[in-house]
């Protein structure tokens, strides 16, 4: 037999104490913690997330900072223009440090101004229209997903008909045959209703599949099955019990909706059936620069920069917000 090994008197057993001197306290980290631990990781989703932030305080406060600037949106300037070729006068479109974007042809309007401006128009629709297609679907497919059957059906066969819908004729021809005052509302109000109700309702199937989807797998959880045994009534398992589970496809879903919702309505102002003149508005410039790009290109740049930025950085923020919230989908 070998001989037992020598151990210290009291080195046999460990001291919890000691052992864990120093490391301090350990917390538990919720969902929204390490979400937002995965997010701040992501440096590119952070810098979408900050111009989005940006472009908002400028849409705020835009005629703060155009009072701050010295320009204004709808005034003309005739003598920064050539009477004879209706372009700005000076070179790059007539950048100066009173006009830093420049001029635009025949007017003289400040485009720097209108950017700013059209950034409040923009905005105003695409989150407004963001949020009545978010509702729409929420509801539609959590009821559609719960309830399962017949009510299914009639949901799913109704957002094949939205999704097979023609949006932008139907666009076309509705502001062109609604009247110049409904409801009390005229003018640019109008039009601004018109368009976030256009394409806020047709809208919603998509976020409305997304939705049915994950209360199909919902349902069968066990925390409904709780619910249910304990008599909660079907408004309050769906409004308490599933609603909060579906928090986080929501919030990617709205986050790349707004950038869509931004080009659809440059498009429609493109068109011409956006809001109405003189209101600034990026698709309305670049529908006038389109006509003018060949002696004045630089007035095609502030317009589709704007937009070409605003949709790149809501798309990256929201790219980093479904994999922050979903890993799994990387």
């Amino acid at each position: 037999m070998s001989a037992p090994l020598e151990v210290e008197p009291g080195a046999s057993s460990a001291q919890p104490d000691a052992i864990l001197e120093g490391v301090g306290k350990i917390e538990g980290r919720s969902l929204w913690q390490i979400s937002w631990m995965r997010l701040k990781r992501d440096k590119i989703a952070i810098a979408g997330g900050i111009f989005v932030v940006f472009l908002m305080l400028v849409a705020i406060f835009a005629p703060l900072l155009c009072k701050l600037v010295g320009v204004t949106p709808n005034d003309f300037h005739q003598d920064l223009v050539d009477a004879s070729l209706q372009t700005p006068i000076g070179k790059l479109g007539g950048i100066s440090w009173d006009h830093p974007f420049g001029v635009e042809p025949v007017n003289g309007r400040d485009i720097f101004a209108r950017i700013v401006y059209g950034a409040r128009i923009s905005l105003l629709i695409a989150f407004l229209a963001t949020l009545l297609s978010v509702v729409i679907g929420v509801v539609m497919g959590i009821i559609a997903g719960y309830f399962g059957g017949w009510v299914d059906t009639l949901i799913s066969r109704l957002m094949d008909i939205f999704l097979a819908f023609p949006l932008v004729l139907f666009a076309l021809a509705l502001v062109g045959a609604i009247p110049d005052s409904v409801l009390g509302l005229t003018g640019d109000p109008l039009r601004v209703a018109l368009i976030v109700f256009i394409i806020g309702f047709f809208s919603w199937p998509y976020i409305g599949r997304i939705i049915r989807g994950q209360t199909l797998s919902l349902r069968e959880r066990e925390f409904v099955d709780a619910a249910r045994s304990l008599g909660a009534r079907r408004p309050y398992i769906l409004f308490t019990e599933l609603l909060p589970n579906l928090i986080a496809p929501i919030l990617v879903y709205a986050t790349l909706l707004i950038p869509t919702n931004v080009l659809f309505e440059a498009g429609l102002s493109y068109l011409g059936v956006g809001v109405r003149p003189p209101t600034a508005s990026w698709g309305d410039m670049l529908s006038i620069a389109a006509k003018w790009y060949q002696v004045d290109p630089m007035y095609m740049v502030p317009p589709g920069l704007s937009i070409f930025i605003t949709v790149l950085a809501f798309n990256l923020f929201g790219d980093g917000l479904r994999d922050a919230l979903d890993p799994r989908s990387r």
